[in-house]
């Protein structure tokens, strides 16, 4: 019979593991198995998916992926956790073969033994944009996913220009992707209880607007625009364009006077294409 982890047995296997959650690795253990089951329900998870999960913790999503997916890859840095993983889902009427463990730090994870198409997890609220943006980047396998991060972090990812939460991260990770907010998630569902609020966000994957080179120009046009987010475009990005970025905001059919906030990754793209032709004239 499968069954999914509860709150006691949580603890329980926390202690036998003498595990004290740290905060510096993000360690807040989902201990509601219907939570779980939620997140793998709107992240449409079916028995032809490799599902990518990053800091299983003690198996509490992971279990509930395994109800639905064809197999999942577990990222976990700590060692004991990684070591303890294929037992709790075997305990739990899983079969271990459909789990695949890897024991590494998810910020630097650069290569997977198979190619995953579902990415769904409870991100570490330190690291959770940084990880997601490297995912987007190096796995273009994964078409959809729904992350549970910081709902701070979750109404920034999801915002749309214009919006005050709008911000480099929002128009880095639409280069990849669409993202939509799926829902909160209430303190008690975790163990220990954090001292901030989660939220899930949602996301669908769309053909990238364009190459590495292309992606790159459009990403520094987006690391200027933000770091002097109060001034105007023309003050922004002045020092990539030396002096002639008027100009060339003009080519690309955006007004100079606008900020960086109001622009579409599209926008910045445009930018980015003459950033790419002003360089090769020099």
């Amino acid at each position: 019979m499968k069954t999914l982890l509860g709150a006691v047995e949580i603890r329980e296997l926390a202690k036998e593991l003498d595990l004290k959650p740290t905060k510096k690795l993000g360690q807040n253990f989902v201990v509601d198995a219907n939570t779980c089951r939620k997140i793998v329900k709107l992240a449409q998870v079916s028995e032809g998916d490799i599902a990518l999960e990053i800091g299983p913790g003690l198996g509490s999503l992971t279990l509930a992926l395994l109800e639905n997916a064809h197999q999942v890859l577990a990222v976990e840095i700590d060692d004991r956790l990684a070591n303890q993983l294929p037992i709790t889902v075997e305990k739990h009427g899983f079969d271990s073969k459909n789990l695949i463990v890897l024991n590494q730090d998810a910020m630097g994870l650069m290569q997977l033994p198979t190619k995953p198409t579902v990415l769904v997890a409870n991100l570490p609220y330190n690291i959770s944009v940084p990880v997601l943006l490297n995912l987007l980047e190096r796995f273009p396998s994964i078409n959809r996913g729904v992350v549970m991060v910081q709902s701070e972090v979750a109404y920034r990812l999801a915002a749309k220009p214009g919006n005050k939460q709008y911000g480099s991260p929002t128009a880095k990770a639409n280069w990849w992707v669409d993202l939509e907010m799926a829902g909160s998630v209430g303190r008690s569902v975790f163990w220990p209880v954090p001292n901030v609020d989660s939220s899930l966000v949602s996301f669908v994957r769309h053909a990238p607007l364009g190459d590495e080179r292309q992606r790159s120009a459009t990403f520094s046009i987006i690391d200027q625009a933000f770091a002097k987010r109060r001034k105007m475009m023309r003050s922004a990005i002045a020092d990539l364009f030396e002096g002639e970025a008027e100009d060339n905001l003009i080519a690309a059919g955006i007004d100079p006077t606008i900020r960086g906030e109001a622009l579409a990754v599209e926008q910045f793209f445009q930018i980015g294409e003459q950033l790419l032709a002003h360089n090769s004239r020099k």
